[in-house]
């Protein structure tokens, strides 16, 4: 073997072992979580972890790009689709402009609310959101959870995640995975 080769297996030798540790370590300190797995519709598959239907969600105060504070308890008596995205994320790439074309048809309605927390931790920072929102012309409230905190409060594995919250405030539904307009509005529709 030549120089270059070993150096190469060695290499590869030192990650596969480096990524080993690092599986234990999170298998040895990770939580269990319950799963529960219902049939949404014949095409669809609802998994839930974490948080449940009929818990009262974990309220969060977050600032959208503009400046403004979204709280969700403010939502109460309106039902509230609460998606969690990134820009990176290509299911989510898919599924915004269904959000939009939701939002733009019901926003005149007082009884739905699209509120869609961008996992801004995990982006290139707010400009990579703006490009991102501008680009896909998004007018729905975008809070950004610059820390993870509301991330972790939520129990977010996957992305998209979306809570369907019922009018009295508490989850009727999550939802992993892109939705597209019609889901959306069979969800909704659902509600309580």
């Amino acid at each position: 073997m030549n120089k270059r080769t070993v150096g190469i297996v060695i290499t590869a030798l030192i990650i596969g072992t480096l990524i080993v540790l690092m599986v234990k370590s999170n298998l040895e300190t990770a939580e269990p979580i319950e799963t529960i797995v219902t049939g949404v519709d014949s095409t669809t598959i609802e998994y839930e972890s974490g948080l449940e239907k009929g818990n009262t969600p974990p309220d969060f105060e977050l600032f959208t790009l503009s400046g403004d504070i979204i709280k969700l308890s403010d939502y109460k008596g309106k039902k509230v689709i609460l998606n969690f995205w990134a820009s990176w994320c290509g299911p989510c790439k898919a599924e915004m402009p269904h959000m939009q074309n939701y939002y733009k048809k019901h926003k005149d309605s007082a009884s739905v609310e699209i509120i869609a927390v961008n996992m801004t931790k995990e982006e290139r920072g707010p400009e990579s959101v703006k490009k991102f929102v501008d680009a896909y012309g998004l007018t729905f409230p975008i809070p950004l959870d610059s820390d993870g905190e509301v991330m972790g409060m939520y129990k977010i594995m996957s992305i998209p995640t979306t809570y369907m919250i019922s009018t009295d405030g508490t989850i009727e539904q999550k939802f992993i995975g892109p939705m597209d307009e019609k889901t959306i509005k069979e969800l909704v529709d659902n509600l309580d």
